[in-house]
């Protein structure tokens, strides 16, 4: 199996524009996104590879790439006699064609004369904006030993929570018989509910029926990938998984662990804050499957005098005096004296003023990075490098999304964001 997986290449998809994680991806890929204090999204895909013994990662974006090829540069730096790599490929102007990813076929097909220069096998198609922890040994060898030309993880879900998400109906064998991507049809949702065989196979049991959602996670032979995208479909779960039904062996792997597709801001919002539970649904802690970033090496956060009940607090950050509950703070996080925040994500920033700074910025009527005095925040995202002023209220119960405090504040799915690098004037209530 050892070799087996040496002649696996993964590539994790970055994605589009990111329009239903916007206001946190005007000046970032999805991938970029930061994550539970410390992390970025991206480290979830590669950490899991990492893990599983697949270290030859091609990482597909266009959009807003800067923050992600440092932090990528930054962080994987593999044994030059391994072989490993994690590559970014953006979307090139090429004899072909000249203009952008349409889609995740698409930029895959676009990336296989890239991958045609290494020896492989299989092709591990991943996204990169979920939070999740999987083995991808297990599905590899179910993959071989089915003799299958694709493999798709699949997640059991009720079926009251199946909106939005591709169907499959599955065979006992897990031969997949059909594929629909996001029904909304409930005579057709009831048409791929899980079988009772199926069903008593699965380890945690449910009232409620249950459907075999597609997370995403493919495992092509590589001939069989590229025979899929010897075509112009755009899209593998709208148009190449269903095109394959009857032409290829398709099979599914049954996965049963946390899995949450991070694609919009109330996903995230939910995600992160839930990070703050003192048993997660997510386990950071598991010495078994760390997850990697980048190495700062930041001081050790300082707490003085806060009351505190439940928070991730990421390295190098300073909270004075306050009243925490339910937060997540990422590195470099800053809340002066007085302030309440609860249900809220601080992001903090990318580096510390200096005294120079901090004068110049007093000059100018700036407040310094993080949170200042006496603020009250819930409901929050405070993106990266924001400065929020003394006395400021944000809070977006009751409030409709839209653009606030001069479009510094965004309110989208019921989440108030503070925008990257936003400023508040003291005293601001939203």
């Amino acid at each position: 199996m050892t070799e087996r997986r040496k002649q696996t290449l993964a590539v994790v998809m970055g994605g589009g524009r990111g329009t239903r994680l916007s206001p946190l991806t005007l000046e970032r890929c999805k991938p970029a996104v930061p994550l539970a204090g410390k992390y970025r999204l991206v480290d979830i895909p590669i950490s899991n590879c990492i893990n599983s013994e697949i270290n030859r990662i091609f990482l597909l974006t266009q959009f807003q790439t800067a923050s992600l090829h440092r932090h990528v540069q930054g962080t994987y730096h593999f044994d030059p006699f391994g072989g490993g790599f994690v590559d970014i490929m953006s979307a090139e102007q090429t004899e072909k064609s000249v203009d952008w990813y349409q889609g995740t076929a698409d930029a895959v097909r676009r990336n296989l004369v890239h991958f045609r220069s290494f020896e492989h096998d299989l092709v591990l198609i991943l996204s990169g904006d979920q939070l999740y922890r999987m083995d991808f040994r297990e599905i590899i060898a179910q993959h071989i030993a089915t003799k299958a030309d694709v493999t798709i993880a699949a997640i059991p879900f009720p079926v009251s929570k199946i909106e939005g998400l591709g169907l499959m109906q599955v065979n006992d064998d897990l031969t997949i018989a059909r594929f629909v991507e996001k029904p909304k049809d409930p005579a057709i949702i009831a048409g791929l509910t899980l079988s009772r065989a199926l069903e008593a196979k699965l380890k945690t049991p449910s009232v409620e029926p249950r459907c075999l959602a597609s997370m995403g996670i493919y495992v092509f032979n590589r001939a069989a990938l590229a025979e899929a995208l010897d075509n112009t479909m755009t899209d593998f779960g709208k148009e190449v998984i269903p095109s394959l039904l009857g032409k290829k062996k398709l099979c599914a792997h049954i996965f049963e662990g946390y899995w949450e597709d991070i694609g919009t801001v109330r996903a995230f919002f939910e995600a992160n804050l839930a990070l703050a539970q003192p048993l997660p649904p997510f386990n950071f802690f598991d010495p078994a499957a760390p997850i990697y970033t980048h190495d700062r090496y930041l001081p050790a956060s300082k707490l003085n005098n806060c009351h505190i009940n439940h928070a991730v607090i990421g390295d190098g950050s300073i909270l004075a005096d306050s009243s925490i509950k339910r937060c997540v703070f990422g590195i470099r996080s800053f809340v002066a004296e007085g302030c309440t925040l609860e249900d809220s994500i601080v992001m903090g920033s990318d580096y510390y003023e200096t005294e120079a700074q901090l004068a110049t910025n007093t000059e100018r009527g700036r407040p310094p990075l993080g949170v200042g005095r006496n603020c009250r925040i819930k409901g929050a995202i405070i993106d990266k490098n924001a400065r929020i002023g003394d006395g400021c209220t944000l809070d977006a119960t009751g409030k409709a999304d839209g653009k606030y405090a001069n479009g510094v504040v965004i309110i989208r799915d019921g989440v108030l964001v503070v925008s990257k690098g936003g400023i508040l004037p003291p005293g601001t209530v939203v």
